[in-house]
């Protein structure tokens, strides 16, 4: 079939979202939620974006984007970082390219486009590649991608690019600990950032009621990842999902004594293959 005559892509970008609750995307071969919240109790922009890119009936992209916090414009870096990839998935698709040529193009594109904003802005940009029964993911900085099975079977976590996430990945601190740490904000790779590099995970075959997450930090800066992975693994994905939110919000609105309670955006997407 020639590029002209391909359907247009069914595709959904979330930007600035503030308590807008979850969303649910129809999508290539699974089940996809969405939820992006502003910081509770603040009033500037939510600076966390996301998108649903469906490639194929088999295929598609899910990306989440923060917007370096400290640094100017970070809702416009992910803004433009989301918006990047998805043309640069588009473009593949019209193209007869992949889904892979597309996300690789796309974290290219998002790093001139954070780049040609001209205020030093930066972003963090995850991204799952979704075939046929297979997720593969890409990613640079700290939001993070995970992939559990239904009894709990961690199967997959991207480390986070910052000091404290290399430190848990080589034993050196206790994910309990890198919670509480005060560089837990320190973040070594943004796209938009000279020498950005783009981690490319291996594909992993996936279960039928296996359940991957793409999140940004505000998830993970709030909830372990056993409390993550307890509350997805089980149940109808949109129950999964508000499960998921309602324990961040209130561990950000109501700390406990020696719980990780840091208030920020908090985006996620959880997907799930069909049965």
């Amino acid at each position: 079939m020639p590029a002209s005559a391909l359907a247009p892509l069914a595709t959904e970008v979330f930007l600035d979202q503030r308590d807008a609750g979850l969303h649910v995307v129809a999508f290539s071969g699974g089940a996809v939620v969405v939820c992006s919240d502003a910081c509770p109790g603040q009033t500037q922009a939510n600076e966390d974006a996301a998108a649903v890119v469906r490639f194929s009936e088999q295929e598609g992209v899910l990306a989440v984007a923060d917007g370096a916090g400290g640094m100017p414009a970070g809702a416009e870096a992910a803004a433009c970082a989301v918006t990047a990839l998805r043309d640069a998935v588009e473009g593949a698709r019209r193209a007869g390219g992949t889904p892979r040529s597309g996300i690789l193009d796309g974290f290219e594109a998002a790093d001139r486009a954070v780049r040609a904003l001209g205020v030093g802005a930066a972003t963090t940009l995850a991204a799952v590649e979704i075939g046929p029964d297979s997720l593969r993911p890409y990613h640079a900085g700290d939001s993070s991608i995970v992939v559990v099975g239904q009894r709990g079977r961690l199967r997959l976590t991207t480390v986070p690019h910052s000091p404290v996430g290399y430190a848990v990945e080589a034993g050196l601190l206790a994910p309990e600990e890198a919670l509480h740490h005060d560089d837990l904000n320190v973040v070594s790779n943004f796209v938009g950032v000279e020498g950005m590099r783009i981690e490319i995970g291996a594909p992993l075959r996936l279960a039928r009621r296996d359940t991957a997450i793409i999140a940004t930090d505000g998830i993970f800066d709030n909830l372990h990842l056993p409390e993550v992975i307890d509350l997805v693994r089980t149940g109808a994905p949109g129950d999964a999902a508000g499960a998921l939110r309602a324990a961040c919000l209130e561990r950000m609105n109501r700390p406990a004594q020696g719980q990780p309670s840091k208030p920020d955006d908090a985006t996620f997407i959880l997907y799930r293959p069909t049965a």
